[in-house]
C-alpha cells in the first residue's frame, strides 16, 4: 500500500483555462450579432474568480458586466478600476454607495424605481420587467403606475428567460411577444433579454445586450455540452493512497460499495468540503491517464475513492473530476443537479490556477 508523502501541497485544484474563457466569450459573440455581451460573473464568477475572470474579458473587448450583490459590484469596481459599466441585479439598495463606485442598479420594483428618481445621484439604471418569470421585477400591469423618470438615465431594459435552457418551450415565444411590447414603451432604450441559452434561440431573442453566464464557464446552453462551448474548469484531485482489496470487501461510509472481485482502489484527495456533491458517488465517475473509471462508495469530506484496477497509477498523480474529459454538464447530470451549482460549490480551499 503507498500512502501520499507528508510533504505534499494541497490535494485538489482547479485550473482555468483562459483561452477557453476568450473562445467562449468569442463565440457568444458571433451568436449575437451586432449586440453587445455583457458577461454576468456573480457568485465570484460562478465560482471561477470574478477578478481574473473580468479583468481578462475586459482586456478582450468585454465593457459591461452583471453582478448580483452590491457587495459584488463594489469588489469588482476595485478590480476593474474606472471604465466599464457594472449593473446590479440585486436592485437599488444604498444609492450612495452605487454612486460612489460608479455602479447601476437594476430597478426590480415600484419602490426602488421611486427611491431611483428620489435619489440626490443621477444614477443610470437598468428596469427589470417580469415577463413571466414571478421572481425579481417590475409586472407588466404596474408600469402604468411608475412616474415620470424625467432626466434619469434609463440605461436598459431587461427581462429574464424563464425556460431559455429548453429551447422548444413555448414560454420562450411568450416572454419574447411581452417583451417585445412592453419594451415599445420606452423608445431609443437599449433592450436586454437573451441569457446563455437565449443566445442558441435565435437572432429575435439577441436584441441590443446579450446576458451570458453559464455558456462562458463551459457549460451547455441547454444543459448538456456542445461543440461550440470548451470547458473552461478542471478540477483535478491528486491520490494520495492506492490499495488492493479482495472481492466482498467494502469502501467507504455505510459499507455501500461492495467488490465483486478483487481490485485496486485509489484513494483521491477531495470531497464535499471541496465541492464535490455527495450524490456524485453514487455514479460519479474520474479520468485517470485518459481513462473514465466509476468512483467506488460514498464521498466524503475530504476524500473520495476510485476504481483503478489494471491501471498504472501512483501515489502523488492528479485525477480529473471535471475538465475535458469530464465535461461539467455530465458531471452535473450523474450527480442530479445542474452545471451552475457544480461550479459554485467549488470550495475556496481548492487551489485556483489560470492559465
Amino acid at each position: 500500500m503507498l500512502t501520499r508523502p507528508s510533504d505534499a501541497a494541497a490535494t485538489a485544484r482547479l485550473d482555468i483555462d483562459l483561452s477557453a474563457l476568450l473562445h467562449n466569450y468569442r463565440t457568444l459573440q458571433a451568436r449575437a450579432g451586432t449586440a453587445e455581451v455583457a458577461p454576468v460573473v456573480k457568485a465570484d464568477a460562478y465560482g471561477l474568480g470574478a477578478a481574473a475572470i473580468a479583468s481578462h474579458l475586459a482586456r478582450n473587448g468585454a465593457t459591461t458586466f452583471f453582478v448580483a450583490r452590491l457587495s459584488e459590484g463594489v469588489d469588482l469596481r476595485k478590480a476593474l478600476g474606472s471604465g466599464p459599466v457594472i449593473y446590479v441585479l440585486d436592485g437599488l439598495s444604498e444609492p450612495a454607495v452605487f454612486a460612489a463606485h460608479d455602479l447601476r442598479p437594476v430597478i426590480n420594483s415600484a419602490d426602488q424605481y421611486q427611491r431611483w428618481i428620489s435619489a440626490p445621484d443621477t444614477l443610470a439604471a437598468a428596469l427589470h420587467i417580469d415577463t413571466g418569470m414571478n421572481r425579481l421585477g417590475v409586472r407588466v400591469g404596474d408600469l402604468d403606475a411608475l412616474p415620470s423618470r424625467g432626466r434619469r438615465p434609463l440605461a436598459l431594459v431587461m427581462s429574464h428567460l424563464v425556460c431559455g435552457d429548453e429551447p422548444n418551450s413555448p414560454l420562450n415565444p411568450q416572454q419574447l411577444t411581452i417583451f417585445n411590447a412592453v419594451t415599445a414603451r420606452f423608445p431609443g432604450v437599449p433592450r436586454s433579454l437573451a441569457n446563455s441559452g437565449g443566445h442558441f434561440l435565435g437572432a429575435d431573442y439577441h436584441f441590443d445586450v446579450t446576458r451570458p453566464g453559464i455558456s462562458l464557464y463551459g457549460g451547455g446552453p441547454f444543459g448538456k455540452t456542445v461543440p461550440d462551448i470548451r470547458q473552461v474548469a478542471t478540477l483535478k484531485a491528486q491520490v494520495l493512497q492506492v490499495g488492493h482489496i479482495e472481492g466482498g470487501e467494502t469502501v467507504g461510509y455505510g459499507a455501500s460499495f461492495k467488490a465483486r472481485n478483487p481490485m485496486w482502489i485509489a484513494t483521491l484527495g477531495i470531497g464535499y468540503a471541496d465541492g464535490l456533491m455527495r450524490s456524485f458517488g453514487a455514479y460519479g465517475f474520474a479520468t485517470v491517464n485518459g481513462e473514465r473509471r466509476h468512483l467506488a462508495g460514498r464521498i466524503s469530506m475530504d476524500l473520495c475513492c476510485l476504481d483503478v484496477t489494471d491501471l498504472d497509477v501512483a501515489v502523488g498523480d492528479w485525477v480529473e473530476i471535471l475538465g475535458p474529459g469530464q465535461p461539467v454538464d455530465e458531471v452535473a447530470h450523474a450527480s442530479s443537479t445542474i452545471s451552475y451549482e457544480i461550479l459554485t460549490r467549488i470550495a475556496a480551499r481548492v487551489e485556483r490556477h489560470y492559465i
